[in-house]
């Protein structure tokens, strides 16, 4: 079973849309019990850190999602869902994150005529041997929309990096746990294609 957490963040729709456009049948639950006896987990969102984490805590999801990793369960992370399994962020002070891996989440520097949220088509620079993006090529193009992004404590989780004023951790692996800040769900065949190769993971 393929599912994906609901916990009333959005953008929850489109990826269960994506993934169904790839064969796949995702059951869209709440219930931590039916995410602990998934094959494979998918954590999407948009929205606030602090308001995900509430939802989250309120739920029992967030044991959920760190026994599901602790299992050995492939876990996918998609914007906000990546942000979440870190430690902090600037966006919400002092509400601890899922911790599952060790970083931060800062905000977008302004300044340079950025725009902030940074959103749009950006280049990604991808880690040959990352296992859901190495097909890719090297500097493939994705989908972002994000006003924060993360600092990996430990550089070697990095799969994916761009630029955008800063030097941004676009993307990380560790393990049976994947994470990407940009939107495969809406980053055309080059998303769906990154799906696929998370999807194909035993």
């Amino acid at each position: 079973m393929l599912a994906i957490i609901d916990y009333g963040a959005g953008n929850i729709k489109s990826v269960e849309k994506a993934l169904i456009m790839l064969g796949e049948a995702p059951v869209v639950s709440s219930d931590p019990e039916m995410i602990i006896k998934a094959d494979k987990v998918i954590l999407p969102g948009v929205g606030s850190f602090g308001a995900a984490m509430d939802n989250l805590n309120k739920l029992g999801m967030s044991d959920a999602i760190r026994e599901t990793v602790k299992n050995g369960t492939p876990f996918l992370g998609i914007c906000l869902g990546l942000q979440l399994l870190f430690e902090t962020s600037e966006e919400s002070e002092g509400v601890q994150g899922l911790s599952v891996l060790k970083g931060k989440i800062v905000r977008i520097p302004a300044g340079g005529g950025l725009k902030i949220p940074h959103m749009g088509w950006n280049s990604i620079k991808v880690s040959k041997d990352s296992r859901i993006l190495g097909h890719l090529g090297e500097e493939p193009y994705v989908y972002f929309v994000h006003s924060y992004y993360l600092q990996a404590d430990d550089p070697k989780i990095v799969s994916a990096v761009t630029d955008y004023g800063v030097a941004i951790h676009a993307a990380v692996e560790s393990g049976n746990v994947f994470a990407t800040q940009f939107h495969p769900e809406k980053s055309s065949d080059t998303g769906l294609s990154i799906l696929q190769k998370f999807l194909d993971i035993k």
